[in-house]
């Protein structure tokens, strides 16, 4: 069955408003690649993302620190497109936009971004969980 953006973008804003990667892992392809305007090197396997997200989510959850993951859509790179609004211990603080590839029954790619910034985004008010 074909994996959408939008149901992919969900099980990313689920695993980062339950603080757990179970609801994103099984879509993962073994190629997945992570891509953030924030970061200099791109993780380009599953395991290099599961291997960097996990201790991450850990530390949000040991941080006590609060995040939003807001499903949107945001025009961008030539099109309409759904996207993950972030924002950090406050819903009106965004901090960043998560745009989805997937191909066939999987997600490929995710970027997170900066440039669109996440106040282009049209809000659903809608945060999976």
């Amino acid at each position: 069955m074909e994996l959408t953006e939008v149901v992919a973008l969900r099980a990313y804003a689920k695993m980062m408003n339950t603080i757990s990667v179970e609801p994103l892992e099984s879509i993962l392809a073994d190629n997945f690649a992570n891509e953030s305007q924030t970061v200099f090197q791109a993780l380009e396997s599953k395991q290099a993302f599961l291997e960097y997200i996990i201790p991450k989510l850990e530390t949000i959850r040991r941080s006590n620190a609060i995040v939003f993951a807001e499903m949107g859509t945001v025009a961008a790179y030539g099109k309409s497109q759904p996207c993950v609004i972030l924002a950090q211990n406050d819903e009106a603080n965004l901090v960043a936009l998560v745009l989805a590839k997937t191909h066939g029954d999987k997600l490929s790619r995710l970027d997170l971004c900066i440039v669109p910034p996440p106040q282009a985004a049209e809000r659903s008010g809608e945060y999976p969980i």
